[in-house]
C-alpha cells in the first residue's frame, strides 16, 4: 500500500491538496506497518504515540501551507504560479 501511495504521489502533482492527502495515506500505512512490527515482536508500543504526534504535526503544517498558498494565489494548482512568489 505504501508503494501505491508513493507511485500516486509522483504521478499526481497538479494539486497541493491531493499531494497532502497522499502523504497522509503513506504515513498511515507506515503507522500500521510499525504497529504490526511492534506487536509481532512484543515490543513496547509507546513509540506509536510519538509517531502519531509527528503525523499530526505533519498534517497541521500541510494544512497551514495549503491555506497560505490558496490565500496568496487563489488556488492550489502547482502550474498556476511559483510557490516562491508569495
Amino acid at each position: 500500500m505504501f508503494y501505491i501511495g508513493m507511485g500516486s504521489f509522483f504521478c499526481m502533482k497538479s494539486h497541493l491538496l491531493t499531494s497532502l492527502i497522499l502523504l497522509e495515506f503513506m504515513s498511515i500505512t507506515l503507522l500500521f506497518v510499525l504497529l504490526n512490527f511492534l506487536v509481532g515482536f512484543m515490543l513496547d508500543l509507546s513509540i506509536l504515540i510519538y509517531f502519531i504526534i509527528v503525523l499530526v504535526c505533519e498534517a497541521v503544517m500541510g494544512l497551514i501551507l495549503l491555506t497560505l498558498v490558496v490565500r496568496c494565489h487563489g488556488s492550489d494548482y502547482f502550474q498556476v504560479s511559483s510557490l516562491f512568489l508569495c
